[in-house]
């Protein structure tokens, strides 16, 4: 049975939960229930903290999991990042007050960072021959320069409108760009292919569409150049001889220009469904 880790709260936790569910997985009904089976997928769910799951993970006590990149590099262990679960985006960044004399990265020598990724700051200092002290910190890490814990602090960053809130400005380049991925660990358990075409197929699902249209076959070669499908549009004869049934995947966010191109080449009866599954 394969043993997953899964996040038991905060932002991961909820899309990774219906990711699972979308590819057919069933879930725990009790939000305080640590350990759901599957029996019916061979899988078996174990609801931990988000931190806490890359250290399960790389032991070999759990076979693969769900959480961040950031947590990931900041846990130290020897879990690896398997593939991109494209949710949960985050940009981790320095900040230190906007009057003050820290600006570029280098100003950080001998300077004190408050974050709650203190490895992962860490390694990003040294990497580019800065000596600073890290001050770790659970949360709430923009009042730290302010309570004099700190000189400047590295955090989530999205509008920066918390920091900016607490005097604070953005400086230097991106610690990193984080997103929710699956991990695995030391060995490799058979199950793993299979959870992986899941998602995959859960990912294509969310990404992708599929549209049906007619069209007069003189107009065929332009419309395959305007949406060519991930590998080639099926086409059908109609009863009218000169035209033709044509179904193709096309990217979901590009739906409607590709809806207007089409119908300026002459397509017509121009109909999109939303992908429940797919398996590519």
């Amino acid at each position: 049975m394969l043993r997953i880790a899964v996040p038991n709260k905060g932002s991961l936790s909820e899309i990774a939960a219906e990711m699972l569910a979308e590819a057919g997985y069933s879930g725990r009904k009790d939000a305080r229930k640590l350990v759901h089976a599957d029996p019916k997928n061979d899988v078996e769910f174990f609801y931990l903290r988000p931190r806490d799951i890359a250290t399960y993970v790389g032991s070999g006590a759990l076979d693969v999991g769900i959480t961040g990149r950031d947590l990931l590099l900041d846990s130290g262990s020897e879990a690896h990042e398997i593939a991109e679960l494209d949710f949960a985006d985050s940009t981790f960044r320095f900040a230190s007050p906007a009057d003050g004399t820290i600006k570029e990265l280098t100003d950080l020598q001998g300077k004190r960072v408050a974050t709650s990724y203190p490895l992962l700051v860490d390694t990003f200092l040294r990497k580019h021959g800065v000596e600073a002290v890290t001050v770790k910190l659970d949360g709430a890490v923009e009042s730290a320069v302010q309570l004099g814990v700190a000189d400047a602090v590295a955090d989530v960053v999205s509008t920066g409108a918390t920091l900016r809130a607490a005097g604070l400005e953005i400086f230097g380049p991106v610690i990193l760009d984080s997103t929710a991925v699956l991990i695995g660990g030391p060995s490799q358990h058979p199950g793993m292919e299979r959870l992986m075409r899941r998602l995959r197929g859960v990912l294509v699902a969310r990404k992708f569409v599929i549209m049906d249209y007619d069209l007069p076959v003189a107009h065929l070669d332009d419309a395959i150049a305007v949406a060519g499908g991930i590998e080639s549009p099926t086409v059908s004869p109609l009863r009218d001889e000169e035209w033709v049934a044509v179904r193709v995947m096309v990217p979901s966010d590009d739906a409607n220009t590709i809806m207007d191109r089409l119908y300026d080449l002459g397509a017509r009866a121009i109909l999109v469904t939303a992908i429940h599954a797919a398996r590519l």
